[in-house]
């Protein structure tokens, strides 16, 4: 049986962890058609160990009817904004913003699934009322979603590291049966 081959585009990519747990996962399956970061530093490492990425720059600035199509769109977005560490300014930061250009690429390009990531403390940012829009903007652009907290140390990594993650399957692509 041919096993069929996910393409996948990054955001906020940093120095590729969404890359290496996917590879780690499916292997020679996953094929990435692209990422965006803007941090020169974390693009020094991240083109050292993927040359071969294209990395569409600033995710503001994206035009997402250029890039190529994908099934799985990852995005590990800003979370200082949502951070009990820092400001909690959330939307009304402009890397808490950024949030809109996800559902804008989701919208426009209508992946398969995605998984995003951020800090614990996006779930109770401004009372639970941020995560709330964001599940509902991510459910109007036609995603069926789950959500779930995580923490690194049950995973064999050594530091306790709590996150979010939503996944998403677009709603057309399941039947009735599946939904619950």
């Amino acid at each position: 049986m041919k096993k069929t081959k996910i393409k996948i585009f990054s955001a906020f990519s940093g120095i590729a962890g969404f890359e290496k747990g996917i590879i780690d996962a499916i292997g020679k399956r996953a094929v990435f058609v692209g990422y965006s970061d803007i941090d020169r530093y974390a693009n020094m490492v991240y083109k050292k160990h993927f040359p071969k990425h294209i990395n569409y720059g600033d995710i503001t600035k994206i035009d997402p009817k250029e890039l190529p199509d994908f099934d799985l769109f990852c995005a590990g977005f800003s979370c200082q904004p949502y951070s009990i560490a820092g400001k909690r300014r959330g939307l009304d930061d402009l890397r808490g913003q950024v949030v809109y250009d996800i559902f804008r690429i989701l919208r426009e390009k209508k992946p398969a699934m995605f998984l995003l990531e951020n800090v614990k403390g996006l779930l109770s940012h401004n009372k639970g009322e941020t995560i709330e829009l964001i599940c509902e903007e991510l459910c109007d652009s036609g995603y069926v979603l789950d959500l779930d907290v995580l923490n690194s140390k049950n995973f064999g990594i050594a530091q306790s590291r709590e996150r979010v993650f939503i996944v998403g399957v677009r709603l057309d692509l399941l039947n009735e049966s599946q939904i619950y």
